[in-house]
């Protein structure tokens, strides 16, 4: 397996595509109560193979990526050549960036000497998904890159 397996969730909301990709293994959904009871190690293998191709598709698309820790903010742009970095570090620790009252008070205070930024790129390594992944599999969230346009144009 190269990334990792679907939750029970996110296979339960994945269920038509789920037995599309059944359907195209050609096994019924009769077969697959039986290979569930029979032989669950190749069941296992079946989750396993479902979770890589939606892994793989989702990965394929993702060009932001968020980690937002206390006194921290890792933002990535994810180009078809590298992964672009903007971090962010407050130097207070009263302050909690995941609280609306600690973004607020990075959002008034952003350009202060409280605030320090670091940006920074990376070439991807032979496997671009697997590196978006590790990030993800690190903390960071997809978004849809906001938070890093607007810090991108108040930098510029």
């Amino acid at each position: 397996m190269k990334y990792a397996r679907l939750t029970q969730q996110q296979l339960e909301e994945l269920h038509p595509e789920f037995i599309n990709f059944l359907a195209t293994q050609s096994i019924t959904g009769e077969e697959w109560t039986a290979l569930k009871k029979e032989k669950p190690e190749v069941a296992e293998d079946e989750l396993d193979v479902f979770s890589d191709l939606i892994w793989e598709g989702v990965l394929s698309k993702v060009e932001y990526l968020e980690n937002i820790s206390e006194l921290q903010m890792h933002l990535f742009h994810l180009t078809e050549k590298e992964m672009k970095l903007l971090s962010v570090k407050v130097m207070n620790p009263e302050i909690d960036l995941r609280t609306e009252i600690g973004f607020n008070w990075f959002k008034r205070n952003f350009q202060s000497d409280f605030v320090e930024y670091l940006t920074a790129s990376k070439a991807y390594s032979d496997d671009k998904n697997l590196d978006k992944f590790n990030l993800i599999q690190q903390g960071a969230t997809i978004t849809k890159g906001d938070l890093y346009k607007w810090f991108d144009q108040i930098m510029e």
